[in-house]
């Protein structure tokens, strides 16, 4: 069948077309993201699917400090940045960590470097930290953007934390606390966002989709 010209573009040239004008347009302003929740929530396979997901302009995610032994399965300097506590310290108080807070006795940090560098790219800064760290960070830089993920349940939450197989049975006692009082902070936070078993795409999704809605909003005047 031959194509009416009447009937205008394809809808492949029209798509074609849009990706050509996103393309064109400048980096939007750049924001600090905080991606936080309580400890087995699934924070790191949320960001392992947002980094799949592929971002224009791009992101960038700032790889946290801590003091906490590293499990089999990370790799230092992307997991994290696996320090000493001497390191870590030196880095605290030479005022190179945007937040530094000690949660289940080890020190978790972020490098206020990293922030800076990717702000001053026209990237979003992607932060995944723990409740405290968000805190600190909201409470110096008023304008950053703060996202709660929530389990479906505390149920599923414990399952998670025991299947891991990473704590003593005390440790687990102390993150199953620490995870109530986090979970009753989600009010502090601009969106929150559950965490639905088996559907981590549609989190990060859902997280990609506030932060384009944001974008929107205009400038934040971020200053870290």
């Amino acid at each position: 069948m031959t194509a009416n010209p009447l009937d205008g573009p394809s809808v492949a040239a029209q798509a074609a077309e849009l990706t050509l004008l996103v393309e064109e347009v400048d980096p939007p302003n750049p924001m600090l993201v905080i991606i936080s929740g309580p400890s087995g929530v699934g924070k790191d396979t949320i960001i392992e699917a947002l980094e799949q997901r592929g971002h224009l302009p791009a992101y960038h995610y700032v790889v946290t400090c801590t003091t906490r032994p590293r499990r089999a399965n990370e790799i230092d300097g992307v997991s994290y940045r696996f320090l000493s506590v001497p390191e870590f310290l030196a880095m605290r108080d030479a005022g190179e960590l945007l937040e530094a807070n000690r949660v289940h006795d080890n020190w978790y940090g972020t490098p206020r470097a990293g922030v800076r560098d990717a702000l001053a790219r026209g990237q979003h800064a992607i932060l995944k930290i723990d409740v405290q760290g968000a805190e600190v960070v909201k409470r110096n830089v008023s304008a950053a953007l703060l996202i709660f993920v929530l389990p479906p349940s505390m149920e599923t939450l414990v399952e998670h934390l025991k299947a891991r197989r990473t704590e003593s049975a005390e440790q687990l006692e102390i993150r199953q606390r620490n995870a109530a009082l986090e979970l009753a902070r989600k009010d502090d936070y601009d969106y929150v966002v559950v965490n639905e078993e088996n559907r981590v795409d549609v989190t990060a999704e859902r997280i990609e989709q506030i932060i384009t809605q944001e974008e929107r909003r205009g400038p934040r005047q971020v200053t870290v």
